[in-house]
């Protein structure tokens, strides 16, 4: 039986002249979450939309669910679903209306239920009949997602979920994220939030520069960082304070 819900092996992008993804290597248990950490220009979106069909790679290999994103798009589409920074709903239909719709469009039987299904797992039975223009960030966040899980997709894309969120909301879908995970589903989340990363992944990859430069496991990454000097209580670092430290690391080997 395959563990890994996503093999990726030296994927390379450029464009023009700029060489965005220098060979990038990762793998994604099922059922897990996987966090993609970069700044900004790193290439994070880039891994995204090739992962999701939406760009094709220069050279490199990338296997979702035994499928190869660019040998069979069409099957790697059925198994995946991308939630993007902004949300993606329709804002003149309603809450109902929007996954009614996106049932409709995946051919599936009986939208409505479907629809009426999302609604209470999601919290958003009471605003059905609302315009999802009248939604709150964090209403319009949990509705983007539940339509991105109509489906069942074995593997979700979440880039960078959380912009614009407030701490409320952004608990609220990381509550989701973490419920995902326990129900089988494989989340790639992409994020510029150290926190959230510390808080929902359950492995960690850094790009930086276009590769990989560390991954692992929260407790693998603090192995990378040096020791605290021990006086009365030895101080955990941060992942905000790891990833700095490797960040800075890498470019004074290169300097």
């Amino acid at each position: 039986m395959q563990k890994n819900a996503i093999q990726v092996r030296g994927l390379q992008k450029s464009y023009k002249d700029l060489h965005v993804l220098k060979g990038v290597d990762f793998e994604v248990e099922k059922g897990s979450i996987f966090a993609l950490l970069g700044s900004n220009g790193a290439g994070k979106t880039t891994v995204v939309r090739i992962l999701s069909t939406l760009l094709q790679s220069d050279s490199g290999t990338a296997i979702i669910h035994n499928y190869d994103v660019a040998a069979d798009p069409e099957n790697v589409k059925k198994s995946i679903s991308l939630t993007g920074q902004f949300a993606a709903v329709d804002e003149v239909l309603t809450g109902r209306e929007n996954l009614v719709m996106i049932a409709k469009l995946r051919h599936l039987e009986k939208p409505r239920q479907i629809a009426e299904d999302m609604l209470k797992r999601f919290g958003l039975t009471d605003a059905a009949n609302r315009r999802a223009s009248t939604y709150s960030g964090g209403m319009r966040r949990r509705l983007d997602i539940a339509m991105s899980l109509v489906g069942s997709p074995q593997v979700i894309f979440l880039d960078e979920p959380t912009t614009g969120l407030d701490p409320e909301a952004r608990i609220e879908v990381w509550k989701i994220v973490k419920e995902l995970a326990e129900s089988g589903t494989t989340v790639f989340l992409t994020t510029q939030y150290l926190e959230e990363a510390e808080q929902l992944a359950d492995r960690i990859a850094i790009l930086h520069e276009g590769r990989i430069i560390a991954s692992g496991t929260l407790e693998d990454l603090k192995r990378l960082f040096p020791p605290a000097e021990v006086q009365y209580v030895e101080k955990q670092p941060s992942l905000e304070e790891i990833f700095l430290t490797i960040i800075n690391n890498k470019e004074e080997k290169i300097g």
